[in-house]
């Protein structure tokens, strides 16, 4: 009868964590693909850890998803075996978590590197169970979420047996005794937030002794440190919800939502410091001449004024779309966790949430809570074309907070939060997720990510330029061939540049 060991006592660091991308019926069900051959990625060794380990949602993340699984640990070196032999190069089972966080899933490009590969992402254990004497097609995975069943399945129908896994990775790859293989999740993965408890567990109920790995505990925690501007943030859309909850109507969005997700989307736009500085020095004004002299009219957003007048906003834009009331629509799509929430729950440094609401005040839009948790999550601001509620309590933020104006009624008198980042309108503006928001005492602008740079530039230029005018002017010259600048006048701001270096 197999005996079960310590997890910690044998494993080590392995050389190589292998994980398999599709392999149970019931997952590949769910994904709607069911693959022909085996496919695989990659997970760093320091993302090992053992049971009782807290598990860290990273901040600013909103999809963190648990994926019990069964991980083979090789016990000899193994290079080129056969589907038959590939089984006896396996000297223990045990259970494993392969957590992942799908905010990260676009910086990835298919790699899974930075989405699965943080510190504690794979838990293991509690015990190894040792491969002679258990049936490979005769092993149970369960998965409890908060004490509640959410996984169970058998080996009994894989789409890639264990044996024929070790033997098509050892075709190029020489396995080392050490090595995981994660050999996929059945249905039912979902995602966790900070305060949950996940429990996965292994055993062979069939086997003599019922041998089992016991339950491998992971608590989840909140991370607390936000990414910084040199590399990816998180980023998501209702695919990847819909993805990571395992259906639309499980994360609570509309079917035909994740329809419009699925055409390709543009790489993300990021915000640097020096960037974020740049577009801080020059005024909307400015921004609005360069846009239209590069033929783009239609890009500030009109009707609205700040909660802070006097401060700037500059941000990435995220987008939130309501639909007008319809009372059977706002029973499927108002209460819970709607769209509302998700999107200021979701908000992260730099972010502006820029708020579809159809130019309509006859109700609040946002309040003073939702705006507080912009405010916590490091947002920069809040765009809205209709009313905002509790309006003394949200100019009282430090978050600046663009509106139509005041009024005291429920989101649900006239709107319906539907969905969120994709492309809206916003006070006759077109707005999509990523394009860069900037606003002042004159309003806000929409400016599209592949000009910024070269916008910024010359609004730069421009407001030197007309600094030189504005000092031309107090000191007594006529706008007459100053303003534009002619020639002569021209040379002479040649000559006042010089002076002022």
């Amino acid at each position: 009868m197999p005996t079960s060991s310590s997890a910690a006592s044998i494993l080590g660091t392995p050389g190589k964590i292998i994980a398999l991308h599709l392999n149970y019926p019931s997952r590949a069900a769910q994904r709607g693909r069911t693959p022909e051959q085996p496919s695989y990625f990659l997970k760093p060794a320091s993302s090992l850890s053992s049971g009782g380990t807290p598990v860290e949602r990273p901040a600013g993340c909103e999809l963190l998803v648990f994926e019990g699984e069964i991980a083979l640990v090789i016990g000899r070196r193994t290079r080129g075996v056969s589907p038959e032999d590939g089984w006896a190069a396996v000297s223990h089972v045990t259970a494993a978590n392969d957590f992942g966080v799908y905010d990260l899933r676009h910086a990835d490009k298919g790699s899974n590197l930075r989405s699965k590969g943080g510190d504690g992402f794979t838990p293991v254990g509690p015990a190894l169970l040792p491969a002679h004497g258990l049936d490979p097609a005769a092993l149970r995975i369960r998965t409890w979420v908060n004490g509640a069943l959410a996984q169970e399945d058998t080996t009994a129908d894989l789409l890639f047996g264990f044996g024929r896994l070790v033997a098509d990775l050892s075709q190029l790859i020489t396995l080392e005794p050490g090595d995981l293989i994660l050999t996929g999740t059945p249905a039912g993965s979902s995602v966790v937030v900070p305060g949950d408890t996940v429990e996965v567990e292994v055993d062979a109920p069939g086997a003599p002794g019922a041998p089992t790995t016991g339950r491998l505990v992971s608590p989840i925690t909140a991370g607390t440190v936000p990414f910084h501007d040199f590399g990816a943030k998180p980023l998501v859309d209702d695919l990847q919800r819909a993805e990571a909850w395992g259906s639309a109507e499980a994360a609570g969005l509309a079917p035909a939502s994740v329809a419009a997700e699925t055409a390709p989307t543009p790489a993300p736009f990021y915000l640097t410091a020096e960037l974020k500085t740049r577009l801080n020095s020059v005024g909307t004004a400015t921004l609005s001449a360069q846009l239209r002299k590069r033929g783009l009219n239609a890009v500030s957003i009109d009707g609205l004024g700040s909660t802070r007048p006097g401060a700037r906003l500059v941000g990435r834009a995220r987008t939130l779309r309501y639909i007008p009331a319809r009372e059977d629509l706002f029973a499927s799509h108002g209460g819970g966790y709607n769209a509302q929430k998700r999107a200021f729950d979701s908000l992260g440094a730099d972010d502006v949430l820029v708020i579809e609401a159809r130019g309509e005040l006859g109700t609040g839009t946002v309040g003073d809570i939702l705006a507080l948790r912009a405010q916590v999550r490091g947002a920069a601001g809040i765009v809205t074309d209709g009313g905002v509620r509790d309006l003394a309590a949200v100019a009282a933020l430090d978050i600046p907070t663009y509106h139509a104006g005041g009024h005291p009624a429920v989101l649900g008198r006239r709107h319906v939060p539907w969905d969120t980042d994709l492309t809206i309108a916003c006070g006759g503006a077109s707005v999509q997720p990523g394009d860069v928001i900037v606003g002042d005492a004159d309003g806000v602008l929409v400016i599209p990510p592949h000009l910024v740079e070269e916008v910024v530039a010359a609004a730069i230029v421009q407001e030197r330029e007309e600094s030189f005018i504005a000092a031309m002017v107090a000191a007594g010259h006529g706008v007459d061939g100053l303003y534009p600048m002619n020639g002569d006048w021209k040379a002479r701001y040649q000559d006042w540049t010089k002076e002022q270096a």
